[in-house]
């Protein structure tokens, strides 16, 4: 039995939830969001508490169920408060800096790297070796954090690359000088 699925979702004040078949619409302070969720999923919502329900226990319908209810929780959430990763940028001569709507990187590469942020995403450069994603979609924040850090993942060797705040990379031992006996 999914016990995500059951959890009700509390909707806050100034947010408005409507549910037109199997596609979902939440509307917000920061913005508006829709999904579409599984056919046979069904929404009520009653008293400031939306629930999803599901009509039988076959294999679809209950990974649907569980899908479902994350969906619209995190839609809920990300247009009262909106989500953001940060990203840490670590190495000599890495450095990040804001143009207008783009990043500009400069990751060892022979020239910087420019990225314009997607629709919906903003992006803040603190300081020369931070980076803050922010947005009301969950997946596409989490996507655009991911492409920031592909340009230059964390190597195990120095530690150097784009880190996510927080994360520890565990450094292997180098090559050693061997005395060769001959």
């Amino acid at each position: 039995m999914s016990r995500v699925g059951l959890r009700p979702i509390t909707i806050p004040a100034g947010v408005e939830v409507t549910a037109d078949g199997n596609v979902v619409k939440v509307k917000g302070p920061k913005g508006e969001l829709s999904a579409t969720i599984g056919s046979d999923i069904k929404i009520k919502i009653e008293d400031g508490t939306l629930s999803v329900s599901r009509p039988d226990d076959t294999r679809e319908n209950r990974s649907q169920h569980g899908l479902a209810n994350s969906l619209i929780a995190n839609m809920v959430e990300g247009v009262t408060n909106g989500f953001e990763r940060k990203l840490n940028i670590v190495g000599v001569g890495y450095s990040v800096a804001k143009q207008g709507n783009k990043l500009v990187l400069k990751l060892g590469y022979s020239h910087p790297i420019e990225l314009v942020d997607p629709e919906g995403i903003t992006t803040e450069a603190p300081d020369a070796n931070t980076i803050v994603v922010k947005g009301i979609d969950k997946a596409l924040v989490g996507n655009y954090a991911a492409d920031i850090r592909a340009w230059r993942a964390p190597e195990p060797y120095k530690g150097k690359g784009i880190l996510y705040e927080g994360e520890v990379v565990k450094k292997k031992e180098g090559k050693s000088a061997v005395a060769t006996a001959g």
